[in-house]
This record gives C-alpha cells, sequence and structure tokens, in this order.
C-alpha cells in the first residue's frame, strides 16, 4: 500500500477514506492480521491521522487489537488533545515499548503536558539513564530550550583528529539515529565549534577537526524562549545546535525539526488566536472548545453593543432617511476588512521581527497610503453606486467620503493596535482583532451617519 504522502491531494483523500472504512471493519470484525496490514506498511504520521478521522469507541477498540502497532513515533505524531486519550488505553507494556526508542525531546514532548499519573506511567517504562535525562529536561522553563534539546550528543574534544573522531564514531554503538554535527568541547566540556558530517568525513584524517569548524556555530542557554531559538534557526539557516548550562557546559542539542515545529506551533497560534478561537482542534470535546470560543464572542458582544450606540444615535437621521440603513453596514464592512487586512500582516511582521521599532513608522505610513488610495477607488464606486441607486447625488458623495475615512482609518489601526499591545506585553494575535473590529464599526457608523446628518438633512 502507498504512504499516502505519496498521493496527489484528491487521490489522498480518497484512499484516505477507503483505509478508514477498511480499518473500521476490521476493528468490528476484530481482524487483528487485517489491521496489520493495513497499518504497518503507513508512515507513522499517516497513521496518527488515521487515528484522528475515527470517533473515540472504534480508536479504543483499535487499540486493544493493535496496541504494540502504536509506536513512540505514532504518538508523537498525534494531536496533543488526543495523546492523552491513546496513552491512557495502550496497555503498560505496550506504552513502554513504545517510547523507549525515541530519544529524549520526543519524550519530554509527549509528557510534559500529562498529569502526574499519566506521566508517572511514562517515566516507569524509561531505562534509569534516560529518565534522568527527562525529569531533567521538565526542570527547565516550560517552552524554553531545555524542554526542547535531546541529550544525546555527538561531541569529540577540540583537539582531535579527523581520524580519532572517525574511530571513535565507528566503535560506538549508542549515537543517535539522526546528527548533523559532531560538537567539540574543551575539558570543561564547553563547546567550542562543530564540524557537520559532510566535512569530517571528505577531510583527510590528519585534519585537526578545529580547522573545520562551521562559522554558523551558536549555542543556546537551557532557559532561553523556545522562540527565539526557532527565530535563530530560521534567520542564520542552522541545522543543529548546542545547548549549555549556567556555566556553559554541554547538557543537549536542538536539531532543526524541533525548531520547526516550535515555528509551525506559533504561526498555527496566531492564525487562531486571530479569529478568536484558542488553541483548539478537531479532537477537542465540545464543552472544551466551547470555553475557549465563549469569551471572544462574550467580547464581540459588548462590542457589537458599543456601535449600536454610536447608531442609536442618529436613531432621527436615520428615520429621516432609510437609504442610510441599507448603505451604513457597507462602510463598516469594507472597513473591518481593510483592518483585518493590515492587522494580518503586522501580526505576522511583529511574529517574524520584521516589525520593529527602527521601521514601524514606515509601516504604518505604508497602511495609512494604502487605505488612502484603496478608499478614494471605492469612494468614487460606491459614490456611483449610491447616487444610481437611490438618484441622491449627495448620498452618494455622503458614502464616499465615509468610505475613504474609514479605510484610512482601518490602516492606522490595524497597525498600530497590534504594535502598541505587544509593548504593553499583550499578545496582539489574541487581543487585536476585538480592538480593530471596535474601531473601524465606531468610525464607520459615526462617519457616514454623522455625514449624512450635515449633509442630507
Amino acid at each position: 500500500m502507498p504512504e499516502l504522502t505519496d498521493i496527489v491531494e484528491g487521490e489522498r483523500d480518497q484512499l484516505t477514506d477507503r483505509i478508514v472504512a477498511m480499518i473500521l471493519d476490521a476493528v468490528e470484525g476484530r481482524d487483528t492480521v487485517a489491521l496489520e496490514e493495513i497499518l504497518a506498511p503507513l508512515h507513522p504520521a499517516d497513521i496518527a491521522d488515521l487515528l484522528e478521522q475515527i470517533d473515540d469507541r472504534d480508536r479504543k477498540d483499535l487499540i486493544r487489537l493493535w496496541p504494540h502497532g502504536i509506536d513512540g513515533d505514532v504518538l508523537s505524531e498525534l494531536d496533543e488533545a488526543l495523546r492523552d486519550d491513546v496513552i491512557a488505553a495502550l496497555p503498560a507494556e505496550a506504552l513502554a515499548v513504545a517510547v523507549r526508542d525515541l530519544e529524549s525531546d520526543d519524550v519530554v514532548d509527549l509528557v510534559e503536558d500529562m498529569d502526574s499519573d499519566q506521566q508517572e506511567a511514562v517515566l516507569d517504562a524509561l531505562e534509569a539513564p534516560d529518565r534522568v535525562a527527562v525529569e531533567t529536561a521538565l526542570s527547565y522553563p516550560e517552552e524554553s530550550a531545555g524542554r526542547l534539546m535531546q541529550v544525546e550528543v555527538v561531541r569529540a574534544p577540540v583537539h582531535w583528529t579527523v581520524g580519532e573522531t572517525i574511530d571513535y564514531l565507528r566503535s560506538h554503538d549508542d549515537l543517535p539515529e539522526q546528527f548533523y554535527h559532531v560538537v567539540l568541547v574543551d575539558p570543561r566540556m564547553k563547546p567550542e565549534g562543530y564540524v557537520t558530517l559532510g566535512r569530517l568525513l571528505g577531510s583527510p584524517r590528519a585534519t585537526k577537526m578545529a580547522d573545520l569548524t562551521e562559522d554558523s556555530f551558536r549555542t543556546f542557554r537551557v532557559d532561553q524562549d523556545e522562540g527565539d531559538v526557532a527565530y535563530a534557526f530560521n534567520q542564520y539557516h542552522l541545522i543543529s545546535a548546542p545547548v549549555v548550562d549556567e556555566d556553559d557546559r554541554l547538557v543537549g542539542v536542538i536539531t532543526i525539526d524541533d525548531a520547526m515545529a516550535v515555528l509551525d506551533e506559533e504561526h498555527e497560534e496566531d492564525i487562531l488566536r486571530l479569529a478568536g478561537v484558542g488553541e483548539g482542534s478537531l479532537a477537542d470535546r465540545v464543552i472544551g472548545t466551547t470555553k475557549r470560543r465563549f469569551p471572544w464572542l462574550a467580547v464581540n458582544l459588548v462590542t457589537s453593543i458599543l456601535a449600536s450606540l454610536v447608531i442609536a444615535l442618529f436613531e432621527d437621521v436615520i428615520a429621516g432617511l432609510v437609504a442610510l440603513a441599507v448603505l451604513m453596514p457597507i462602510v463598516a464592512s469594507m472597513g473591518g476588512n481593510a483592518g483585518t487586512q493590515s492587522l494580518t500582516v503586522a501580526v505576522r511582521a511583529i511574529a517574524t521581527k520584521d516589525l520593529t521599532g527602527a521601521n514601524v513608522w514606515r509601516v504604518i505610513r505604508r497602511e495609512v497610503l494604502v487605505g488612502l488610495v484603496n478608499g478614494l477607488i471605492f469612494a468614487v464606486v460606491m459614490g456611483l453606486i449610491g447616487w444610481a441607486w437611490f438618484s441622491e447625488p449627495m448620498l452618494g458623495v455622503v458614502i464616499a467620503i465615509a468610505m475613504v475615512i474609514n479605510l484610512v482609518v482601518a490602516g492606522l489601526a490595524g497597525t498600530v493596535i497590534p504594535v502598541a499591545l505587544e509593548k504593553l506585553g499583550i499578545d496582539p494575535a489574541l487581543a487585536s482583532g476585538a480592538f480593530v473590529t471596535t474601531v473601524t464599526d465606531v468610525v464607520g457608523f459615526f462617519a457616514f451617519l454623522g455625514l449624512a446628518a450635515v449633509m442630507l438633512l
């Protein structure tokens, strides 16, 4: 059976549906041989995806029928909300087998969000040295380099030659399954540089390892924020990097796959927070999802009431010209969309550290000018539509001016608000949307209805 990643998108969806149906048939018939034939050839990431496609009851039945097929790699690929349920359903012996072959950073990722009982069950399954490594990593702050690193490091004394290093590597059978650098350390275990495997294997045996070190070498402290680590990996094109303790001694290494996973998680969080849905997933329960979404719906209700109060100030104006009630949502909606566009660009730039104090005013000026240009274009369009629709030239003028005002304000608010929130230590992705929408609604309604009161009545 081909791996799902080898299939083009349309065919992949069809194949996934067929495999899910085959799995459910095998589970219902308690056919362990069929399950093995279906799932064993698949990549762990594909198995994790398939587990997320079926409901709780069928998933538990599958695990009971095929417990040793759910290995550590599958657990690492599972959505966090689902992983705890799968681990709880696994027999202790199967769980022990699953986690023993994982690198220490993957075990930490598995257990750090578990409750104490589940955490203890996983730790008990580890051999003593591995358990100590995981418990040490868990002692570091959450979302720090210490939590992200793996303790399995390939190192060599800085004075060694290529030949000595290669002989050392060949004589050890406990090397990590994948590594990219040999870290050079001094007698105090302080990292002095690293050498890529390509340069190591391509150099004469007599060459000093110190002569082959890479310019990209840099270290991270165990308590350094993982977001800063991921940014550095992306910014400086790192493949791996040593992690040091407070005495600058080597304690682990972070690899590019873990750093990029952090970047992906942060980008996903920003997208979800911009939509006001928190960090939920499709595997979450109804109650949990409701609790995460309710606060932001409540905030939206408050801001909507505020916009309605502005409208209420102009009841007599609206009563005098019903056309205003027809057209005013257009002004607010256009401003809201324009503000969201600027907001999304600003939040993304803040996250990637592209928007800083050095260029913030240039970015604000650009967004305001973009709002002005778009406002003028749509002002002409809506001015003509308003005139033609209601046979009232001044009504077209009113909506045109209001459109320009609101789109300019939208560009300004969409940039200034997330920057200001970031300066105040508030996550701009989490809180900016409500503020920007409020500003564009209030300004849009006030500008349109206020101009109408002055120019039409």
